[in-house]
């Protein structure tokens, strides 16, 4: 373990570093282009998930998967009963593949050849020792609105295909697809449940609204519940894929997003650990670059340098000026109370943490609103749009003085 002293000179030597990287002269514009590059660098080095797709022909699987994630993967009729083989489902520079499996209207022999392609994918995946080629779930589809019950054949070959999962231990959820309405859902969920088979979860769902004759609309449900199971079961590596795939869970992306800025907070404390002045204040810079980056990937949204530059001139900083400038760090910091106006003030490591973090949660707003549609891309270049921001950004400064102070 590092002594005192020697954690001291390595903090030291990394802002020596920094400032001799001469980040005190980047402005906002510069700044925009280093996120975007950070931004690009996070979707490339996302790994890929994928996730093998049972059920019977019409259970809704295409329903599912297209609801669920935000590019239409699933063609119409997935898992028609005149395929016969396993395919993979994928599209170019998406971190995501899909297996679809024949349907269950095949022959018991054609069941059994299916159930051995799985156990197949799974080894030679895993063989590869690439997380890439893994196979990382398997969903069963169940449709609940066709007045079905789990029949035998389907118990028997889950129970053979968990049997040969044993060791690869691969995660299953029975999903109950078309579960309306919910009283039903919940039966079949009961009914399976009492098979006691070894899966993860069995999870209702209703992936789409559905309209009954104009006179009552079932809201559809249980598909943020998919993500939460999904999260728990996938490993670390695979977790910012799935915030970047999946569109049915908003509150997921605010979790996973809150976590990068605790850790980015960390770090930001570390920053300053040895007290700064404020003229020194773009050490913390690189971290909230990291942050941005990883915040916009677990959104899933296309960003341009624009927008990036609109959220920066808007919080920390005036477009065309010198980032974390004189006049712009005087202003700032005055919210802080105890490190005072001037620019000879020193910045410590929970006053950096501070900022860190307000600017993380400001940028978590900032993402959501785009998210649900409340603010437009003409908005961010309005003055009163502008404003808002920048209001938005200073709410969360004092609302984290006040919980740190």
């Amino acid at each position: 373990m590092l002594i005192d002293a020697e954690k001291t000179e390595l903090i030291k030597n990394r802002k020596n570093t920094i400032y001799k990287e001469k980040w005190m002269e980047v402005n906002t514009d510069e700044i925009a282009k280093k996120c975007m590059d950070a931004i690009n660098e996070k979707l490339k080095n996302l790994k890929k998930l994928n996730i093998i797709v049972v059920g019977k022909s019409g259970v809704g699987k295409s329903t599912l998967i297209n609801s669920l994630f935000r590019d239409k993967i699933a063609e119409t009729g997935l898992g028609r009963p005149i395929t016969t083989e396993i395919r993979k489902i994928e599209k170019k520079d998406y971190p995501m593949a899909i297996y679809d499996t024949p349907g269950f209207e095949l022959s018991e022999g054609q069941q059994a050849k299916v159930k051995e392609e799985i156990i197949e994918l799974i080894h030679k995946g895993l063989a590869t020792g690439d997380i890439n080629n893994a196979i990382h779930c398997i969903w069963y589809c169940i449709n609940v609105g066709g007045n079905r019950t789990f029949d035998q054949t389907e118990i028997n070959w889950l129970k053979e295909l968990i049997e040969k999962n044993k060791v690869t231990k691969v995660p299953i959820i029975v999903v109950l697809t078309q579960a309306c309405p919910k009283t039903k859902g919940k039966q079949m969920q009961t009914l399976v449940e009492k098979e006691n088979l070894d899966i993860i979860k069995v999870i209702p769902v209703l992936a789409q609204d559905m309209d009954f004759d104009g006179e009552y609309v079932a809201k559809a449900y249980g598909l943020d519940q998919l993500v939460d199971i999904m999260s728990e079961a996938l490993p670390e590596e695979l977790q910012d894929t799935l915030q970047n795939v999946q569109k049915a869970s908003l509150k997921s992306k605010k979790k996973r997003s809150r976590a990068v800025v605790s850790a980015a907070s960390a770090v930001a404390f570390g920053e300053g650990f040895i007290p700064i002045p404020f003229s020194d204040a773009a050490v913390l810079i690189p971290t909230q670059i990291t942050m941005i980056a990883s915040i916009t990937t677990n959104f899933g949204m296309s960003i341009s340098k624009s927008v990036i530059m609109s959220f920066i001139s808007s919080t920390i900083g005036t477009a065309g000026t010198t980032i974390l400038g004189k006049s712009m760090v005087s202003n700032l910091f005055k919210l802080i109370p105890g490190v005072g106006t001037g620019v000879g003030g020193m910045i410590s490591g929970s006053t950096a943490s501070l900022l860190t973090t307000a600017l993380g949660e400001a940028y978590i707003k900032f993402m959501e609103m785009i998210y649900k549609g409340e603010l437009k891309k003409e908005d961010l270049y309005d003055q009163n749009g502008q404003k808002a921001i920048s209001k938005m950004f200073k709410e969360e400064l004092t609302k984290k003085r006040k919980q740190s102070f």
